[in-house]
């Protein structure tokens, strides 16, 4: 029997994303990017949580489980008939519109549809997802949206009831009454891969503490959507005709054809060139031939869509201006220079002008570039931080998705140019609160001279203010240094949106990325800026740097390395040098698969997400000692790479710099 193809709550956030990918959703011929995204994973397996939490409040329910729509549908029609009933994960169904809802408390003739999400709110009513011209915030948008499906489904499904609607989210004004309270919510997967909560039948008797979810009604906003008064510009087309058309098409697996635009950069359904090759489809491809008519080739030509930073890609993409090469000068317009080097148009043009002409010589700017390395101090630091934030904080007293700083790493260079792995912190012990150990630790390795010290984004200033904040909030009689911590934070950053203070540190960190997009472009890097794509591109530019790290001086007296040893950073495959990152060893490597199937962390470890999730599992005692160990191992030799990394930039452009 063929399965029902039903819009679902999941499929229609899909679309409102993007129609067009209703088509390509769930076919094993277009593959999904996104699947194995591990930021993704994460925040889902947040969600997981955070619903199990929001049960926990309306405790006493029924969770409806099992996949067969015909079979939880009946369970749902059943439960319904009682007076009073709480269900988890009930089913609804009208016409071809199917949804499961987070939580239904019903009593009598009144039906609650409460969605729960993994997301923070600083506020307490419907009017806090307006926007400041009274309008639905776009950042709420797929949120709000989503409930006003459900409501829509329930109540055509279920007319007598009355329905009322509301968001569940983690109150960023609530602080954690319990300590561990996130490690009682591990998420495993089942037989067939699944998501779930391990011990879920055991959490009703649970000390949770206080509440820090908030549960806000938005009837108020779904009643707009449904007049189509919830934005500046009314819709076309009102929401009940809006579902009609998806579910139709949806239902006849016909393709809805959705303007092309900026958003098509981020489109999941593109596929690599080998699975291109392995005769996959790319959904991405067939929008731009069929909407744009593309041929094989001109996905070859540099695209709009790859321009750095464009602001302006839905106007002149709707202008049929596709390609770098149709752009004028007036699309581009000019930013005005805030310091010296590239301004951010200079920087457009540069590119375009490159990638139109297939010119793949970088552009330095050397002499500006000089005179910005002349000031540095030495011996220069490299940091950089490993840190998460979660909805279900793991510590008591602490707020949803207040940050926890787990991991440095800091690589020094000094006057004669040696390089040391200078040392690092991390946070092995369950349950201990890091932030206060960890920039007591970080005070440590920077306070012992007056150098320079470099970070890459504005990750670590902003990480660091966090803990500024967390520290005023301290008491002095648990904190009893909180001043000299405060008095330090204050010395290297500057203040950001998360403290009142106005401050700019006398030795205030220099941002290395700032530094890549005023003086340095490399059409090797692709466009982007990310510390991923810039160090492949200094390593396959840099002559030097290949001769001297294809031998094995890292993790040796020439250069002192805490978890390397012997290292080659340089191998070549045909003529490209393999990024460092693919190098990091799998977490356990020589391990069964027998073995492999017993450790709750993906072997793979090779950027931010990866390094998240892997901290938030070794916070679970579930975890046995033997993969505790290999991911620490782990964690330690990511961070280490990453601020290595940073002392290549460094590297490469103090050899360019002298020649």
């Amino acid at each position: 029997m063929t399965k029902p193809r039903y819009l679902t709550k999941s499929r229609f956030k899909r679309a409102l994303e993007c129609e067009t990918k209703l088509f390509y959703a769930n076919k094993k011929d277009y593959p999904d990017q996104k699947i194995d995204d591990p930021f993704l994973e994460a925040l889902a397996e947040g969600g997981f949580q955070v619903e199990e939490l929001a049960r926990i409040y309306h405790g006493g329910g029924t969770l409806v489980e099992g996949m067969d729509y015909d079979g939880v549908l009946d369970i749902t029609n059943f439960l319904l008939l009682k007076e009073k009933v709480v269900i988890y994960q009930a089913a609804f169904k009208f016409e071809n519109l199917f949804i499961r809802a987070d939580i239904i408390v019903k009593n009598g003739n009144k039906l609650d549809l409460i969605e729960v999400k993994a997301k923070s709110i600083d506020g307490k009513d419907s009017m806090d997802f307006l926007n400041k011209s009274g309008n639905l915030d776009t950042g709420w948008i797929p949120y709000v949206y989503d409930v006003a499906f459900q409501k829509y489904v329930v109540t055509k499904a279920y007319p007598q009831f009355e329905v009322c609607s509301y968001l569940m989210l983690a109150d960023k004004n609530a602080r954690a009454t319990v300590d561990g309270l996130n490690q009682k919510f591990l998420v495993v997967r089942d037989k067939e891969g699944y998501p779930q909560i391990k011990n879920r039948y055991d959490l009703a008797s649970l000390v949770v503490g206080k509440e820090i979810l908030i549960k806000v009604k938005i009837d108020d906003l779904i009643g707009r959507i449904y007049g189509g008064t919830d934005r500046a510009e009314p819709p076309s087309i009102l929401f009940s005709d809006y579902i009609k058309m998806l579910s139709d098409y949806y239902q006849k697996d016909e393709r809805l054809e959705t303007p092309l635009g900026g958003k098509c950069k981020k489109c999941e359904f593109k596929c690599e060139p080998d699975e291109l090759k392995a005769g996959f489809k790319s959904g991405f491809r067939e929008c731009w031939k069929l909407m744009a008519g593309f041929a094989d080739a001109d996905f070859e030509k540099p695209l709009v869509l790859d321009l750095w930073d464009y602001k302006c890609k839905d106007r002149v993409i709707e202008e049929g201006k596709y390609f770098m090469d149709d752009l004028s000068d007036d699309d581009i317009g000019n930013s005005k220079p805030k310091k010296s080097g590239m301004t951010r148009t200079e920087r457009q043009r540069i590119q375009i002008q490159k990638a139109v002409d297939k010119d793949d010589t970088m552009d330095l700017r050397v002499g500006e570039l000089k005179d910005e390395m002349d000031s540095w101090r030495f011996p220069l630091h490299f940091i950089d931080f490993e840190t998460t934030a979660v909805a279900i904080p793991f510590h008591s007293n602490m707020r949803p998705y207040d940050g926890i700083a787990f991991q440095f790493s800091h690589h020094t260079v000094d006057k004669k140019g040696k390089i040391k792995h200078e040392g690092e912190y991390l946070n092995v012990g369950r349950g201990r609160f890091p932030n206060f150990e960890f920039v007591r630790a970080l005070k440590k390795e920077l306070d012992r001279d007056n150098g320079t010290i470099f970070r890459y984004a504005a990750h670590e200033n902003t990480y660091l203010n966090i803990i500024y904040r967390q520290l005023q909030e301290a008491s002095v009689n648990d904190v009893p240094d909180r001043a000299e911590l405060c008095d330090w934070i204050r010395t290297i950053t500057h203040n950001s949106g998360s403290v009142a203070e106005q401050w700019e540190g006398e030795r205030e960190m220099v941002d290395l990325l700032d530094m890549v997009k005023r003086f340095y472009y490399d059409p090797k890097a692709g466009g982007s800026n990310s510390l991923k794509a810039i160090l492949p591109a200094i390593l396959n530019r840099s002559k030097y740097l290949q001769e001297k790290y294809s031998r094995p001086i890292y993790g040796t007296s020439t250069i002192p390395s805490h978890y390397f040893k012997d290292q080659v950073w340089i191998e070549m495959k045909d003529g490209i040098v393999t990024n460092p990152y693919d190098l990091l060893p799998p977490l356990f490597e020589g391990k069964s698969d027998e073995q492999l199937e017993e450790y709750i962390t993906d072997s793979t470890l090779a950027e931010g997400g990866a390094a998240m999730m892997a901290y938030a599992k070794m916070q679970f005692a579930e975890m046995s000692e033997e993969e505790r160990e290999m991911v620490i191992k782990g964690l330690l030799k990511y961070c280490e790479l990453d601020t290595f990394a940073m002392v290549l930039i460094w590297e490469f452009w103090n050899n360019e710099v002298h020649k």
